[in-house]
């Protein structure tokens, strides 16, 4: 073989070594590129299915919304009566009682009000009172309980707000 065939075959041989290396590097970027696509895709399902679940979640704390909100007038008629006749007193205070048992282990609590800060967030305010320094912005009377079914509120209690 001569010298200028075995140069020929040497350029031939670099040149395709060249050409599988820029290939191999070719490779290596897509590859390196899907592993990228694939952990943001990853990341990507993992967000949803915690979305999901957390909605779940929600909706099943909330399920019985409408029900609740609908027997709080049963309560606020409850209170009217405990306080109007002392002779039904004991009778309406147990039936009463059991049923903010029953209101309590399916998470719904009144929202306090008693010498409570203002809050928007929890009470909706009808009127105001000018009641002094030390109660301006507080919680004076309470026309109306509100009521919250785990954190979210379902009534916002009527209150008076010093001025």
């Amino acid at each position: 073989m001569s010298k200028k065939n075995k140069d020929e075959k040497k350029e031939d041989l670099t040149a395709k070594v060249a050409e599988l290396e820029a290939k191999l590097a070719e490779q290596e970027t897509k590859i390196a590129e899907l592993e990228d696509l694939k952990l943001r895709q990853m990341a990507e399902f993992d967000n949803y299915r915690r979305r999901t679940n957390k909605e779940k979640l929600d909706l099943m704390e909330t399920a019985g919304e409408s029900i609740f909100k609908d027997m709080l007038p049963l309560v606020d008629d409850f209170e009217r009566a405990i306080q109007a006749d002392a002779s039904l007193s004991e009778g309406v205070q147990l039936i009463y009682q059991k049923f903010i048992t029953f209101l309590e282990q399916h998470n719904v609590k009144a929202i306090a009000t008693e010498n409570a800060d203002f809050n928007t967030d929890e009470h909706e305010a009808i009127t105001t009172f000018s009641a002094g320094e030390d109660k301006q912005g507080k919680v004076i009377d309470c026309t109306q309980k509100g009521y919250k079914l785990g954190e979210k509120v379902i009534r916002f209690a009527k209150v008076v707000v010093g001025e």
